[in-house]
């Protein structure tokens, strides 16, 4: 186990020292958050440890009961007594790296909870609750105590019992394939639910909007969330082959459990609730992580002009990559994305799921030095490539010297991928087991100097803070399946659901940017009207490296298509590092309007986009620095533009703006605006 499960052996002794009697203990103790918006209560009630949530004096969650069970011994959720409590308060701010924000302001509230069980085998543990401003948090903290060292546990018993049958954004956790998170949205009430993936959005009867959520995922399975009643979640866990959720040994600390809660869905994002509940980075020095936009050869496979494996259009060569590498090098690209350079593709492994890549051998028309070397002298990075298919042990054995490989080349930053719902023995996609190993991942890839962007990943539970090479992942039905997905790809919806579900767990890469918004076949077939293709208009495309945040984003389709497109110019200028984030506009399922300030200029960017209704939006521009002058450079929706048969027109324009100024904002049916807009010296 960690080094903190010694100081937490110490906190828990500590506090014991400083807690009240067990008689006062028993009563229900409270803590509220430093403006006294949220509280959270704590009881003990027939034995059985209970807390609650209220917001402004109005129930949030009911009494929902906290515990464990285990395999081989007694559940760990009757017969409990309050044995103490302990009270504690922070106020700090730091830096971020990079982030949505530059800063992060932790102010909370604590109360530090210490439990017995009030017979043999009398275990102990405390629960740790934090209330701040924008949502509350816990998790529990066990203690090595007689009968309870080693241990296995089946579930997490922590409950979610909501005061209403509020409104769910959900997508489930109970399908065949569920770990991927790839994945349409529905919505309904509460009661509706079955099994469902973190983070949960909801928007109870009053308007107060709650997303469940855990942050500091260390060594233990992913929750998902079950109804067990018509408004009550409980904690579900992802298994290992076996069926045990979680191995350990006590001492040991759960993660966090997060409540967010906001008034308005405008005032969910920018989230950063799990950054706070994540230590402190152990990369002393991160001025080598980079934020960027990147070309790369990956969209030419989905839309079949390109392959993985060797062959008359193989992707991966040292000539074709020279050709993405120059244009990014004269786009003010940052690096170039290869897929298809390692020895493997030519499998089938994908359907037989046999996969034996070498992530150190390329196939023999690439030029992994050489072409590294030329990035470098440009001013860019190779962006390497590993899918490992979920074969885990494959990739483990060959990890440091992949790493050091890139090191060693000058490869800057790699994108991982785990196609794959289960491990080949069978370990859930966001089990303790692959928790464990794309933690390995990401410090061994900091060791190496390297950026990570992890496809098919686990959930963003606020890692990037301790280990801030963990640039972006995906996570979401992104833009591949716009080319090849059933459905018929991603609905004009879709982008505006993730802002408020997916994206506040985290940045996405989301990979935005097509402009053959009709996918033209090399064949020139016609297409099908249900066939699967971006449901937007160019201009929401721009909008999205505004809404979507990722600190790498990518500039997704193939060179030729930019050729020729002034909007092309959004994509060069727009920023991938904020030093603020303000939501202006916005209705789960609806539409966003977001503004973003860029870290060290002047510069604002403004994405808006809108499902399938068109939209029409007045934005007062009161957040520019009042007495400067700027100019807007607007790219909307053109003439009679819409997602259906018409997504290309794009009407470009200039217009003097100041703080005074309201900006109209016309969107097109699946449509959306981006400006940028830029201080006048």
């Amino acid at each position: 186990m960690y080094g903190r499960v010694r100081l937490l052996a110490r906190a828990l002794a500590a506090s014991a020292m400083v807690c009240a009697s067990a008689a006062q203990a028993q009563d229900t103790l409270r803590v509220r958050s430093p403006d006294g918006r949220n509280e959270i209560s704590v009881m003990v009630r027939d034995g059985g440890l209970y807390y609650g949530v209220r917001r402004d004096g109005q129930p949030v969650l009911n009494a929902s009961r906290l515990g464990f069970a285990f395999r081989g011994a007694d559940s760990l959720r009757a017969g409990l007594r309050i044995a103490g409590s302990a009270r504690d308060s922070a106020d700090q701010t730091w830096t971020q790296p990079w982030g949505e924000v530059a800063r992060v302001r932790d102010r909370h509230n604590e109360l530090r909870v210490n439990v017995a069980e009030d017979r043999a085998p009398n275990r102990r543990f405390a629960v740790v609750f934090r209330a701040f401003e924008d949502g509350v948090a816990f998790r529990y903290e066990v203690a090595e105590s007689p009968g309870f060292a080693d241990f296995e546990m089946m579930e997490e018993l922590t409950e979610f019992a909501l005061a209403d049958n509020a409104r769910a954004w959900w997508i489930p956790s109970n399908r065949p394939e569920p770990d991927r998170q790839e994945i349409l949205y529905s919505s309904g009430p509460v009661s509706r639910l079955d099994s469902v993936q973190t983070p949960l959005t909801l928007q109870m009867s009053n308007g107060v909007q709650v997303v469940i959520h855990e942050a500091n995922l260390v060594d233990y399975a992913g929750m998902y969330l079950a109804r067990t009643g018509d408004r009550t979640l409980r904690s579900t866990l992802a298994r290992w082959a076996d069926g045990v959720a979680v191995r350990g040994r006590a001492p040991f600390v759960t993660p966090w459990r997060t409540i967010q809660l906001a008034d308005r869905p405008e005032d969910l994002a920018p989230s950063v609730l799990t950054l706070k509940l994540n230590p402190p980075s152990r990369i002393a020095d991160t001025r080598w992580i980079t934020p960027m936009k990147y070309n790369g050869i990956w969209w030419g496979m989905h839309v079949n002009t390109q392959t993985w494996g060797q062959g008359p259009i193989h992707g991966a060569t040292t000539a074709n990559t020279r050709q993405y590498l120059d244009f990014a090098a004269a786009n003010g690209l940052g690096g170039t994305l290869v897929e298809g350079w390692n020895l493997g593709w030519d499998e089938d492994w994908f359907n037989t799921m046999q996969a034996t890549f070498s992530f150190t051998q390329p196939y023999p028309d690439f030029d992994l030095p050489g072409l590294a070397a030329y990035a470098r002298e440009r001013g860019l990075t190779l962006i390497g490539h590993h899918e490992t298919a979920t074969k885990i042990g494959n990739y483990e054995r060959q990890l440091d010297s992949a790493m050091a490989l890139y090191s060693r080349v000058g490869v800057r930053a790699v994108k991982t991928g785990y196609v794959g719902d289960r491990t080949e023995e069978g370990h859930a996609h966001q089990g303790q087991y692959m928790v464990r190993h794309h933690r390995r991942v990401m410090e061994t890839a900091a060791r190496y100097g390297i950026m990570l962007d992890v496809h098919e990943p686990i959930k963003d539970t606020g890692e990037r803070r301790t280990w801030p090479n963990y640039l972006s992942r995906e996570g979401s039905r992104g833009m591949e399946y716009n080319a090849w997905g059933g459905e018929g790809g991603n609905p004009p919806e879709h982008e505006t659901i993730l802002f408020f579900t997916r994206m506040l767990a985290g940045p996405m890469d989301f990979t935005p940017g097509i402009f053959d918004l009709l996918i033209q076949r090399p064949t020139g077939t016609p297409r099908r009207p249900d066939e699967a293709r971006p449901r937007t208009t160019l201009a929401k495309q721009l909008a999205l490296y505004v809404v979507l945040y990722s600190p790498m984003q990518m500039a997704a389709d193939l060179p030729e298509n930019y050729a020729g497109q002034p909007a092309f110019q959004f994509i060069r200028d727009v920023a991938v590092d904020w030093d603020t984030t303000r939501v202006l506009e916005g209705r789960v399922g609806d539409y966003v309007v977001v503004a973003r300030k860029q870290r060290g200029a002047e510069d604002w960017f403004l994405g808006a986009i809108t499902d399938e209704e068109g939209r029409n939006f007045a934005i007062p521009l009161s957040f520019l620095t009042p007495g400067q002058r700027y100019v807007a450079e607007i790219y909307a929706d053109g003439p009679d533009a819409n997602w259906r048969d018409n997504p290309l027109p794009v009407a470009i324009r200039r217009q003097d703006v100041t703080s005074a100024t309201t900006l109209s904002m016309l969107l097109a049916p699946g449509g959306g605006q981006a400006v940028r807009i830029r201080a006048v010296r």
